[in-house]
């Protein structure tokens, strides 16, 4: 039963009632003033929840490639670097939590001083040490224990765990999560805050209707209920607008030739493409109480 009576209030809000709206004006400022708030702060909402789900996803990924992974540098005079590079090799090989151990080639230690030296650094020239790229297995590794074991077999090898770069990159992808869902609440906040503005014209503009309306009978609510109807249903129609805008810019945002980053992987993936359908709903919600609100105060004003 009280189903059914739920059913019966969603669908007379859709309908609405003709008599009622005759108060609120179908265009004009107000209606685009509304439609356009809705439809600008809908289309930075996308950008907002697109920058938080796209932090929260590459803090992930940065946080288990780091985790997984670890890096022995060898430095040793050029006699010895041989030597020395045999030895880590045969410790890597027999510390438990070892998955793989593998020698870095110049090509790949050229890329990585590239963004600092520049395509044409001499490498061979250069007292570059030898790096060996380590990844654990599903056990783990004790970092510490093989550290110990490094300085006393090989004395110029030295265990970098990631850890002191997994805290900075996790943090600073959280703020930036924090960031866009803050700018998120902001967003609705100053979409309230319009709504309102345009709600109170709407009606201060039909004070006389309203008066009229009154000397017939017409209750508060059932005049406030009409005007709640008509800027929930303008606002969900300009945030929809926005989100459907929103999302065809996140699609034609260049790609950044498969590198993963903040900017170049700004987006959805898979099911979090549902994610801006919420934000059209979230926009009604937040027209409907402000209206709500709104409707409520300006009335008692006008009695």
């Amino acid at each position: 039963m009280r189903n059914v009576i739920n059913i019966n209030k969603i669908t007379d809000f859709i309908i609405g009632d003709a008599q009622a709206e005759r108060a609120v004006p179908p265009t004009g400022f107000t209606a685009r003033l509304t439609l356009f708030a809705a439809a600008v702060m809908a289309f930075l909402a996308v950008f907002a929840l697109a920058l938080s789900v796209s932090a929260g996803r590459l803090s992930e990924r940065w946080a288990s490639e780091l985790a997984q992974s670890a890096t022995v540098r060898i430095s040793a005079p050029q006699g010895q670097m041989q030597a020395s590079t045999e030895a880590a090799i045969e410790v890597l090989q027999t510390t438990p939590g070892v998955a793989s151990a593998r020698l870095l080639s110049d090509a790949e230690q050229r890329k990585l001083l590239e963004p600092w030296f520049g395509p044409d650094m001499p490498l061979e020239a250069l007292p570059i040490p030898q790096l060996i790229e380590i990844i654990e297995s599903s056990e783990g590794l004790d970092a510490e224990a093989l550290r110990l074991r490094l300085l006393g077999e090989v004395p110029g090898a030295v265990l970098d765990d990631h850890a002191r770069w997994r805290a900075p990159l996790a943090a600073a992808a959280g703020r930036l999560s924090f960031l866009g869902w803050f700018s998120i609440i902001l967003i609705f906040a100053v979409m309230g805050a319009m709504i309102t503005l345009a709600a109170n014209a709407a009606l201060a503009a039909n004070a006389k209707v309203i008066t009229v309306m009154r000397l017939v009978g017409a209750k508060d609510g059932y005049i406030a209920s009409a005007f709640v109807r008509r800027f929930t249903l303008r606002s969900l129609t300009g945030a929809a607008l926005g989100m459907v805008l929103g999302v065809i810019a996140l699609l034609i945002l260049p790609t950044g030739g498969g590198d993963e980053s903040i900017l170049s992987g700004l987006g959805f993936r898979g099911a979090s493409w549902l994610w801006p359908l919420v934000i059209p709903l979230l926009a009604g919600l937040v027209a409907f109480a402000a209206t709500q609100a709104a409707a409520r105060r300006t009335l008692k004003e006008l009695r």
